[in-house]
């Protein structure tokens, strides 16, 4: 097989996994919004109103920060910073190609489903202003987080020797950006369950086609 057959069996795959992942939210967004509303709804809001009756100054601070890194801006020029100092540093332009299907997929993706889904957030003070009111699912900072923490520790793990002993802090961005969303009434329950889902699945196909070959512990 040619490195252009290679290639476009990779592009098949990565088209046909964000067309799959993609139907899967939406299906999901379908059932919250629709037949389980009922069901679903009381649960949630239980919860984001449970978690207002408990927040604090000090933890509306705490959540601000987690909610910050995962900010669409900051997570994109973060990924754009990790994909060109890792081009430079290893030579690979795979790195470029990684982060950017990584990115574009992830945005894409939460695009259409807010598209199509319309989900109030949950019925609490918003601490997060600005916010479209409509959009509540699924959540982007969480799947933005996972998307650039996560994936960092698995191309980490991936290409240096290693570093599956230290990465696994980047492995909890992610639940620190989930809690911080709750917190701030920002998603409900759900909306941040179905970012933690999805978005590992774009990351581990994503690096699977991409990414080379886990290298040997030293």
């Amino acid at each position: 097989m040619t490195d252009t057959d290679t290639r476009r069996d990779g592009v098949r795959v990565l088209a046909s996994a964000w067309v799959l992942l993609t139907l899967a939210v939406l299906a999901v967004g379908w059932l919250l919004t629709g037949p389980l509303a009922s069901v679903v709804d009381p649960w949630d809001d239980s919860v984001a109103v449970g978690i207002e009756e408990r927040r604090t100054p000090a933890l509306d601070v705490v959540a601000a920060a987690g909610s910050h890194v995962a900010d669409t801006v900051v997570g994109i020029a973060l990924a754009v910073v990790i994909a060109l100092v890792a081009w430079r540093r290893q030579g690979s332009r795979r790195l470029l190609v990684y982060y950017g299907v990584l990115v574009v997929g992830t945005l894409a993706l939460y695009l259409v489903a807010t598209w199509f889904i319309t989900r109030d957030r949950p019925p609490v003070e918003i601490l997060d202003p600005g916010l479209v009111p409509d959009h509540s699912f699924p959540s982007g900072h969480v799947a933005t987080s996972v998307v650039v923490y996560a994936a960092l520790a698995v191309h980490l793990t991936r290409t240096v020797a290693g570093a599956s002993r230290w990465v696994w802090p980047l492995y909890a961005v992610p639940l620190v950006v989930a809690a911080s969303r709750l917190y701030e009434g920002a998603h409900h329950p759900t909306d941040v369950l179905t970012s933690l889902v999805f978005a590992p699945v774009w990351v581990a196909v994503v690096a699977h086609v991409v990414l080379p070959r886990r290298v040997s512990a030293e």
